[in-house]
Protein backbone atom coordinates (compact mmCIF):
# COMPACT_ATOMS: atom_id res chain seq x y z
CA UNK A 1 0.00 0.00 0.00
CA UNK A 2 2.73 2.56 0.85
CA UNK A 3 4.40 1.76 -2.50
CA UNK A 4 1.14 2.53 -4.36
CA UNK A 5 0.77 5.82 -2.50
CA UNK A 6 4.40 6.71 -3.28
CA UNK A 7 3.89 5.89 -6.97
CA UNK A 8 0.67 7.92 -7.07
CA UNK A 9 2.45 10.90 -5.50
CA UNK A 10 5.19 10.57 -8.10
CA UNK A 11 2.68 10.60 -10.98
CA UNK A 12 0.83 13.59 -9.48
CA UNK A 13 4.12 15.49 -9.12
CA UNK A 14 5.09 14.75 -12.74
CA UNK A 15 1.62 15.80 -13.96
CA UNK A 16 1.80 19.10 -12.04
CA UNK A 17 5.34 19.85 -13.24
CA UNK A 18 4.57 19.08 -16.92
CA UNK A 19 1.28 21.03 -16.74
CA UNK A 20 3.10 23.97 -15.15
CA UNK A 21 5.72 23.90 -17.90
CA UNK A 22 3.05 23.91 -20.62
CA UNK A 23 1.05 26.76 -19.09
CA UNK A 24 4.06 28.98 -18.34
CA UNK A 25 5.81 28.29 -21.64
CA UNK A 26 2.73 29.04 -23.78
CA UNK A 27 1.88 32.13 -21.69
CA UNK A 28 5.46 33.41 -22.10
CA UNK A 29 5.23 33.20 -25.90
CA UNK A 30 1.92 35.10 -26.00
CA UNK A 31 3.09 37.77 -23.52
CA UNK A 32 6.37 38.30 -25.39
CA UNK A 33 4.49 38.50 -28.69
CA UNK A 34 2.26 41.23 -27.22
CA UNK A 35 5.35 43.18 -26.14
CA UNK A 36 7.45 42.63 -29.25
CA UNK A 37 4.63 43.39 -31.69
CA UNK A 38 4.16 46.89 -30.29
CA UNK A 39 4.42 49.29 -33.22
CA UNK A 40 5.23 52.21 -30.93
CA UNK A 41 8.20 50.60 -29.16
CA UNK A 42 11.02 49.29 -31.35
CA UNK A 43 13.19 47.85 -28.59
CA UNK A 44 13.43 44.02 -28.54
CA UNK A 45 16.81 44.14 -26.75
CA UNK A 46 15.35 46.36 -24.02
CA UNK A 47 12.58 43.82 -23.42
CA UNK A 48 15.19 41.04 -23.26
CA UNK A 49 17.31 43.15 -20.86
CA UNK A 50 14.38 43.67 -18.51
CA UNK A 51 13.66 39.94 -18.45
CA UNK A 52 17.27 38.97 -17.70
CA UNK A 53 17.42 41.60 -14.95
CA UNK A 54 14.21 40.19 -13.47
CA UNK A 55 15.82 36.74 -13.44
CA UNK A 56 18.94 38.15 -11.75
CA UNK A 57 16.75 39.81 -9.12
CA UNK A 58 14.85 36.57 -8.39
CA UNK A 59 18.09 34.54 -8.21
CA UNK A 60 19.67 37.10 -5.88
CA UNK A 61 16.60 36.99 -3.62
CA UNK A 62 16.87 33.19 -3.54
CA UNK A 63 20.55 33.55 -2.68
CA UNK A 64 19.69 35.83 0.28
CA UNK A 65 16.87 33.56 1.44
CA UNK A 66 19.19 30.55 1.39
CA UNK A 67 21.40 32.34 3.95
CA UNK A 68 18.47 33.26 6.20
CA UNK A 69 16.49 30.02 5.77
CA UNK A 70 19.03 27.38 4.67
CA UNK A 71 16.68 24.49 5.50
CA UNK A 72 13.94 25.84 3.18
CA UNK A 73 15.88 27.45 0.36
CA UNK A 74 19.11 26.23 -1.20
CA UNK A 75 21.09 28.43 -3.58
CA UNK A 76 24.87 28.26 -4.16
CA UNK A 77 26.79 31.14 -2.60
CA UNK A 78 29.15 32.26 -5.34
CA UNK A 79 30.03 35.48 -7.17
CA UNK A 80 29.67 35.84 -10.96
CA UNK A 81 32.61 38.28 -11.06
CA UNK A 82 35.45 35.86 -10.32
CA UNK A 83 38.07 35.52 -13.05
CA UNK A 84 37.73 31.73 -13.23
CA UNK A 85 33.94 31.97 -13.46
CA UNK A 86 34.11 34.55 -16.24
CA UNK A 87 36.51 32.36 -18.19
CA UNK A 88 34.30 29.26 -17.91
CA UNK A 89 30.83 30.76 -18.21
CA UNK A 90 31.10 33.91 -20.33
CA UNK A 91 31.28 32.04 -23.70
CA UNK A 92 28.09 30.18 -22.69
CA UNK A 93 26.47 33.50 -21.73
CA UNK A 94 27.30 34.97 -25.15
CA UNK A 95 25.37 32.09 -26.75
CA UNK A 96 22.60 32.52 -24.16
CA UNK A 97 22.34 36.21 -25.12
CA UNK A 98 22.31 35.39 -28.82
CA UNK A 99 19.62 32.75 -28.26
CA UNK A 100 17.30 35.18 -26.43
CA UNK A 101 17.97 38.01 -28.91
CA UNK A 102 17.25 35.81 -31.93
CA UNK A 103 14.15 34.33 -30.26
CA UNK A 104 12.77 37.80 -29.58
CA UNK A 105 13.51 39.04 -33.09
CA UNK A 106 11.94 35.92 -34.59
CA UNK A 107 8.80 36.32 -32.49
CA UNK A 108 8.65 40.02 -33.36
CA UNK A 109 8.43 39.37 -37.10
CA UNK A 110 6.57 36.06 -37.36
CA UNK A 111 3.18 35.00 -36.05
CA UNK A 112 2.84 32.73 -33.01
CA UNK A 113 1.35 30.09 -35.33
CA UNK A 114 4.55 30.03 -37.44
CA UNK A 115 6.90 30.46 -34.46
CA UNK A 116 7.38 26.72 -33.91
CA UNK A 117 8.13 26.04 -37.58
CA UNK A 118 10.53 28.98 -37.69
CA UNK A 119 12.55 27.51 -34.81
CA UNK A 120 12.21 23.85 -35.73
CA UNK A 121 15.78 23.28 -36.95
CA UNK A 122 17.30 23.04 -33.46
CA UNK A 123 17.48 19.24 -33.71
CA UNK A 124 19.29 19.49 -37.06
CA UNK A 125 21.91 21.85 -35.65
CA UNK A 126 22.22 19.63 -32.57
CA UNK A 127 23.17 16.67 -34.76
CA UNK A 128 25.60 18.74 -36.85
CA UNK A 129 27.38 20.43 -33.92
CA UNK A 130 27.44 17.27 -31.80
CA UNK A 131 29.44 15.66 -34.59
CA UNK A 132 31.64 18.70 -35.40
CA UNK A 133 32.39 19.72 -31.79
CA UNK A 134 32.01 16.55 -29.72
CA UNK A 135 32.78 14.00 -32.45
CA UNK A 136 29.63 11.97 -31.70
CA UNK A 137 27.98 10.25 -34.65
CA UNK A 138 24.20 9.96 -35.15
CA UNK A 139 22.40 6.78 -36.18
CA UNK A 140 20.75 6.36 -39.57
CA UNK A 141 17.28 6.26 -37.99
CA UNK A 142 17.86 9.62 -36.26
CA UNK A 143 19.20 11.11 -39.50
CA UNK A 144 16.02 9.95 -41.26
CA UNK A 145 13.88 11.86 -38.76
CA UNK A 146 16.14 14.89 -39.23
CA UNK A 147 15.33 14.75 -42.95
CA UNK A 148 11.62 14.62 -42.05
CA UNK A 149 12.02 17.78 -39.92
CA UNK A 150 13.81 19.60 -42.76
CA UNK A 151 11.01 18.58 -45.15
CA UNK A 152 8.39 19.90 -42.71
CA UNK A 153 10.31 23.17 -42.30
CA UNK A 154 10.51 23.61 -46.09
CA UNK A 155 6.78 22.90 -46.52
CA UNK A 156 5.92 25.29 -43.68
CA UNK A 157 7.97 28.13 -45.19
CA UNK A 158 6.47 27.41 -48.62
CA UNK A 159 2.89 27.48 -47.29
CA UNK A 160 3.54 30.66 -45.31
CA UNK A 161 4.92 32.24 -48.48
CA UNK A 162 1.87 31.19 -50.52
CA UNK A 163 -0.37 32.66 -47.84
CA UNK A 164 1.50 35.97 -48.19
CA UNK A 165 2.43 36.08 -44.51
CA UNK A 166 6.06 34.92 -44.71
CA UNK A 167 8.63 37.15 -43.04
CA UNK A 168 12.07 36.42 -44.50
CA UNK A 169 13.87 38.26 -41.71
CA UNK A 170 11.73 36.52 -39.05
CA UNK A 171 12.50 33.12 -40.58
CA UNK A 172 16.24 33.89 -40.69
CA UNK A 173 16.13 34.96 -37.04
CA UNK A 174 14.31 31.70 -36.27
CA UNK A 175 17.06 29.66 -37.93
CA UNK A 176 19.71 31.65 -36.02
CA UNK A 177 17.75 31.07 -32.80
CA UNK A 178 17.83 27.32 -33.50
CA UNK A 179 21.56 27.48 -34.21
CA UNK A 180 22.36 29.42 -31.03
CA UNK A 181 20.13 27.17 -28.89
CA UNK A 182 21.94 24.12 -30.22
CA UNK A 183 25.38 25.58 -29.48
CA UNK A 184 24.18 26.79 -26.07
CA UNK A 185 23.07 23.26 -25.13
CA UNK A 186 26.45 21.79 -26.11
CA UNK A 187 28.52 24.46 -24.32
CA UNK A 188 26.26 24.20 -21.25
CA UNK A 189 27.22 20.52 -20.93
CA UNK A 190 30.87 21.58 -20.99
CA UNK A 191 30.44 24.37 -18.42
CA UNK A 192 28.28 22.55 -15.84
CA UNK A 193 31.04 20.27 -14.45
CA UNK A 194 33.09 23.34 -13.44
CA UNK A 195 30.00 24.59 -11.55
CA UNK A 196 29.44 21.21 -9.87
CA UNK A 197 26.34 20.61 -12.05
CA UNK A 198 24.55 23.58 -10.41
CA UNK A 199 21.97 24.53 -13.08
CA UNK A 200 20.60 27.43 -11.05
CA UNK A 201 24.08 28.89 -10.61
CA UNK A 202 24.63 28.77 -14.36
CA UNK A 203 21.27 30.46 -14.89
CA UNK A 204 22.24 33.20 -12.43
CA UNK A 205 25.59 33.81 -14.13
CA UNK A 206 24.05 33.74 -17.62
CA UNK A 207 21.46 36.37 -16.73
CA UNK A 208 24.05 38.61 -15.01
CA UNK A 209 26.42 38.56 -17.99
CA UNK A 210 23.57 38.81 -20.51
CA UNK A 211 22.25 41.93 -18.80
CA UNK A 212 25.55 43.69 -19.53
CA UNK A 213 25.59 42.36 -23.10
CA UNK A 214 22.02 43.54 -23.76
CA UNK A 215 22.93 47.04 -22.51
CA UNK A 216 25.75 47.08 -25.08
CA UNK A 217 23.37 45.86 -27.80
CA UNK A 218 20.86 48.57 -26.87
CA UNK A 219 23.52 51.27 -27.12
CA UNK A 220 24.82 49.85 -30.40
CA UNK A 221 21.49 49.70 -32.26
CA UNK A 222 20.08 52.96 -30.85
CA UNK A 223 17.31 51.42 -28.77
CA UNK A 224 17.97 53.66 -25.78
CA UNK A 225 16.50 56.71 -27.52
CA UNK A 226 13.48 54.65 -28.62
CA UNK A 227 12.84 53.64 -25.01
CA UNK A 228 13.25 57.18 -23.63
CA UNK A 229 10.88 58.57 -26.28
CA UNK A 230 8.25 55.87 -25.76
CA UNK A 231 4.91 57.51 -24.92
CA UNK A 232 3.74 54.74 -22.58
CA UNK A 233 7.02 54.47 -20.66
CA UNK A 234 5.29 55.61 -17.46
CA UNK A 235 2.08 53.66 -18.10
CA UNK A 236 1.49 51.06 -15.37
CA UNK A 237 -0.19 48.72 -17.88
CA UNK A 238 3.01 48.54 -19.96
CA UNK A 239 5.13 47.79 -16.90
CA UNK A 240 2.62 45.20 -15.69
CA UNK A 241 3.03 43.30 -18.98
CA UNK A 242 6.81 43.76 -18.78
CA UNK A 243 6.90 42.33 -15.26
CA UNK A 244 4.64 39.46 -16.35
CA UNK A 245 7.07 38.74 -19.20
CA UNK A 246 10.01 38.82 -16.78
CA UNK A 247 8.32 36.46 -14.32
CA UNK A 248 7.31 34.13 -17.15
CA UNK A 249 10.86 34.14 -18.56
CA UNK A 250 12.28 33.12 -15.20
CA UNK A 251 9.50 30.59 -14.57
CA UNK A 252 10.12 28.83 -17.90
CA UNK A 253 13.70 28.12 -16.82
CA UNK A 254 12.47 26.94 -13.42
CA UNK A 255 9.85 24.56 -14.82
CA UNK A 256 12.23 23.34 -17.53
CA UNK A 257 14.71 22.31 -14.83
CA UNK A 258 11.93 20.66 -12.80
CA UNK A 259 10.62 18.77 -15.83
CA UNK A 260 14.08 17.42 -16.64
CA UNK A 261 14.64 16.58 -12.96
CA UNK A 262 11.40 14.62 -12.51
CA UNK A 263 11.36 13.01 -15.98
CA UNK A 264 14.37 13.18 -18.33
CA UNK A 265 15.93 15.41 -20.97
CA UNK A 266 14.33 13.34 -23.74
CA UNK A 267 10.93 13.42 -22.07
CA UNK A 268 11.35 17.19 -21.82
CA UNK A 269 11.95 17.33 -25.59
CA UNK A 270 8.84 15.23 -26.27
CA UNK A 271 6.82 17.39 -23.89
CA UNK A 272 8.13 20.51 -25.63
CA UNK A 273 7.11 19.10 -29.03
CA UNK A 274 3.60 18.30 -27.83
CA UNK A 275 3.38 21.73 -26.16
CA UNK A 276 4.33 23.38 -29.47
CA UNK A 277 1.45 21.56 -31.16
CA UNK A 278 -1.02 22.81 -28.54
CA UNK A 279 0.49 26.30 -28.77
CA UNK A 280 0.03 26.40 -32.55
CA UNK A 281 -3.61 25.28 -32.35
CA UNK A 282 -4.32 27.79 -29.56
CA UNK A 283 -2.63 30.61 -31.53
CA UNK A 284 -4.78 30.00 -34.64
CA UNK A 285 -7.88 30.21 -32.44
CA UNK A 286 -6.68 33.24 -30.42
CA UNK A 287 -5.63 35.29 -33.46
CA UNK A 288 -8.49 33.92 -35.60
CA UNK A 289 -6.15 32.77 -38.37
CA UNK A 290 -7.33 30.39 -41.07
CA UNK A 291 -4.69 27.96 -42.37
CA UNK A 292 -4.67 25.59 -45.35
CA UNK A 293 -4.60 21.82 -45.08
CA UNK A 294 -1.03 21.72 -46.43
CA UNK A 295 0.04 24.26 -43.77
CA UNK A 296 -1.29 21.98 -41.04
CA UNK A 297 0.38 19.03 -42.78
CA UNK A 298 3.77 20.80 -42.65
CA UNK A 299 3.35 21.34 -38.91
CA UNK A 300 2.43 17.68 -38.48
CA UNK A 301 5.53 16.59 -40.41
CA UNK A 302 7.80 18.67 -38.15
CA UNK A 303 6.06 17.39 -35.01
CA UNK A 304 6.25 13.74 -36.14
CA UNK A 305 9.89 14.16 -37.14
CA UNK A 306 10.78 15.72 -33.76
CA UNK A 307 8.85 13.07 -31.81
CA UNK A 308 10.39 10.28 -33.90
CA UNK A 309 13.90 11.64 -33.35
CA UNK A 310 13.33 11.89 -29.58
CA UNK A 311 11.99 8.33 -29.44
CA UNK A 312 14.88 6.95 -31.54
CA UNK A 313 17.40 8.66 -29.22
CA UNK A 314 15.58 7.27 -26.19
CA UNK A 315 15.78 3.72 -27.54
CA UNK A 316 19.49 4.17 -28.29
CA UNK A 317 20.20 5.47 -24.80
CA UNK A 318 18.31 2.57 -23.20
CA UNK A 319 20.27 0.09 -25.33
CA UNK A 320 23.61 1.69 -24.41
CA UNK A 321 22.61 1.67 -20.74
CA UNK A 322 21.79 -2.06 -20.86
CA UNK A 323 25.05 -2.78 -22.69
CA UNK A 324 27.05 -0.91 -20.04
CA UNK A 325 25.27 -2.83 -17.26
CA UNK A 326 26.02 -6.15 -18.97
CA UNK A 327 29.64 -5.11 -19.42
CA UNK A 328 29.92 -4.27 -15.72
CA UNK A 329 28.42 -7.65 -14.78
CA UNK A 330 30.89 -9.49 -17.01
CA UNK A 331 33.74 -7.43 -15.56
CA UNK A 332 32.80 -8.29 -11.98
Amino acid sequence: MPEKVSLLNKYITIFLVVSGYWIISILTVFVNKALLSSIELEAPMFIALFQTMMSVFVCYCMKLLSKVFPSYCNFPDSSPFKKETLKEVFPVSVLFTMMIAMNNLCLKYVSVTFYYIGRSLTTIFNVAFTYLILGEKTSGKCLFFCAVIILGFYLGVDQESLAGSLSISGTIYGVLASLSLSLYSIFTKRALPSLKQEVWLLSYYNNVYSSFLFVLLMLTNGELSNVLEYKRLYDYTFWFIMIMGGICGFSVGFFTSLQIKYTSALTHNISGTAKACAQTVLATYWYQESKSLLWWFSNSVVLLGSAGYARAKQVEMERKHKESLNYEKLGS
